[in-house]
């Protein structure tokens, strides 16, 4: 008798109580209609609020939200839905902080696409995990195509590839760990060329990182994780428009060869967090190659370029890198997460690489299938190419590319704005779209700059609080400035030179209430 009979033969078990509940809500077959009636739900929630949203936020504080999310008990569930959607609407989508407001002008948060978000509801339904082929079959293909289709854009050649990662902070860590098993390949086959033999971790004490000082954060925490400390990395001073000055990357290069220290890789930014500054890239990649130094290029902001009918070549030089991080989430317009990291030479990926028999097992591999994780740092990794995928099929490349170039352009206004408001001083002029500038009161004489940084720090938190618009701030030569970060081609120079006088509006009246007590006398004013 096969096992099938036999099993067709006993009764059905007895349900383990509470597991018939529990079925309901799985998703398969038979709670089809359920999960569109749910979904339905849901979206329909989202797309009222969002339609009926006329701030980016409420202001709510922490002090004000907390007790309410803290009052729910999660031992006792609602079981209805709707309910749950109702209580939902109460803790987080009420006081959610809306992108897609056009005033909304803090972070590297941009609007999402719709075909984005058509792809986000069909990979979360469908779940497949991009680690090996028997999980995700035509989702690996998809993904490697768009890695194929971006290599392609920036220029990096027929043997370059990559990996789809969860953001830029994964992305510039993956990088670095292959420029660091890179260089120290390298050296230890220096060191047996010239009949010597060298430890990997006598190697990695004399490892050092370039990178401009206005660079991301992520890269210190790379070498920290990596083992490196966060003093492996070495900043670069910038210039006047906040880009990397090759000639003392020059000197820095030089010097780290005459001490012994091995440079595992210059980091070049194409779009900087604070300033969405792009660093000589034609320059770094010479000096990069005169040194056999391998160039990572982080350009989780100023991706969006690849894709520009007119910009393009703001980014020339990106071609000759070893390696290349890329946001989608940024400046594609597309939900968190999206991003790869990207190399010239394939071969490198293999640093990250480890065959485990219960997953992608080394046979798998010599019969050429295509197991993703043989190249990314994580394992289970959702399918969130599937969304830049749906875009470029529904939208195209150009059409995302001229989104960009409209908060570029919009940036470009803005600066003209402030550059002739005497209540603003501005750092510089924006290459891509952010802005970072400060209040000072109007001419008449010196005042106290500590005071000018309260203001401004008070003008953010007074407008954040008011709801009326969010913006971002930073620390420029050790002085608070505000900043503007324009992702949303919907933002409009009327809506920017609105939250321009909220904040003068709010910095003067603090200055009106402190100026006094703080200098014991009459009114002073601007700032040096």
């Amino acid at each position: 008798m096969s096992f099938l009979a036999q099993t067709a033969e006993d009764p059905s078990p007895e349900p383990i109580p509470g597991a018939a509940d529990g079925r309901a809500h799985l998703f398969n077959g038979r709670t089809a209609e359920r999960y569109r009636r749910s979904v339905t739900d849901g979206v329909s929630l989202v797309a009222a609020t969002v339609a009926r949203t006329e701030r980016p936020f409420t202001g709510v504080t922490p002090a004000d939200l907390a007790p309410e999310v803290s009052a729910i008990d999660l031992e006792r569930p609602l079981g209805d839905p709707d309910a749950a959607l109702k209580e939902l609407e109460g803790v987080y989508l009420k006081d959610a902080v809306y992108f897609h407001h056009p005033r909304y002008l803090a972070h590297l948060n941009c609007p999402v696409v719709i075909p984005a978000l058509l792809g986000e509801a069909v990979l979360s339904a469908v779940n497949s995990s991009l680690d090996t082929w028997d999980q995700s079959a035509g989702g690996t293909l998809i993904e490697r195509r768009l890695i194929d289709w971006t290599a392609e854009r920036i220029g990096l050649g027929e043997a370059a590839d990559g990996i789809f990662t969860s953001g830029g902070t994964q992305s510039n860590l993956q990088a670095m760990l292959l420029a660091r098993d890179e260089a120290c390949a390298l050296a230890e086959k220096e060191a047996v060329a010239a009949g010597e033999t060298i430890a990997k971790s006598a190697l990695l004490p004399r490892l050092r990182i370039l990178t401009s000082q206005v660079s991301h954060f992520s890269i210190q925490k790379a070498a920290a994780i990596l083992g490196l400390g966060y003093e492996a990395v070495i900043p670069v001073p910038c210039d006047q428009d906040r880009r990397m000055r090759t000639v003392s990357l020059a000197h820095e290069l030089d010097r780290c060869r005459r001490e012994g220290l091995i440079v595992m890789a210059v980091v070049a930014t194409a779009g900087t967090t604070d300033f969405g500054s792009i660093d000589p890239l034609p320059e770094i990649a010479e000096l990069s190659a005169r040194h056999g130094t391998w160039l990572h290029v982080d350009a989780a902001y100023g991706c969006g370029l690849l894709a520009s009918p007119t910009r393009r070549h703001l980014l020339d030089g990106i071609e000759r890198a070893d390696s290349v991080t890329v946001d989608y989430h940024k400046s594609f317009f597309q939900p968190v997460s999206s991003s790869a990291v990207l190399v010239r030479d394939r071969a490198t990926l293999s640093h990250a690489t480890y065959h485990a028999d219960y997953l992608n097992p080394e046979r798998s591999a010599r019969k050429l299938i295509p197991n993703q994780v043989d190249k990314s740092i994580q394992t289970t990794r959702r399918f969130d190419a599937l969304k830049l995928w749906l875009t470029l099929r529904i939208m195209g490349a150009d059409a995302v590319g001229a989104l960009f170039d409209e908060v570029v352009e919009r940036a470009a206004g803005a600066w003209s704005l402030l550059d002739t408001d005497p209540r603003y001083e501005v750092v510089t002029e924006p290459q891509l779209s952010t802005l970072v500038f400060r209040y000072v009161p109007p001419s008449g004489g010196p005042l106290n700059p500590d005071l000018v940084d309260r203001a401004n720090l008070h003008a953010r938190e007074a407008l954040a609080a008011s709801g009326a618009a969010v913006v971002a701030g930073t620390v420029v030569d050790g002085r608070h400035y505000l900043k503007f970060t324009l992702l949303n081609p919907e933002t409009s120079l009327r809506d920017i030179a609105y939250v321009l006088d909220l904040l003068a509006e709010h910095a003067g009246q603090y200055l009106a209430l402190h100026i006094e007590p703080e200098l014991g006398g009459p009114r002073h004013s601007r700032a040096s």
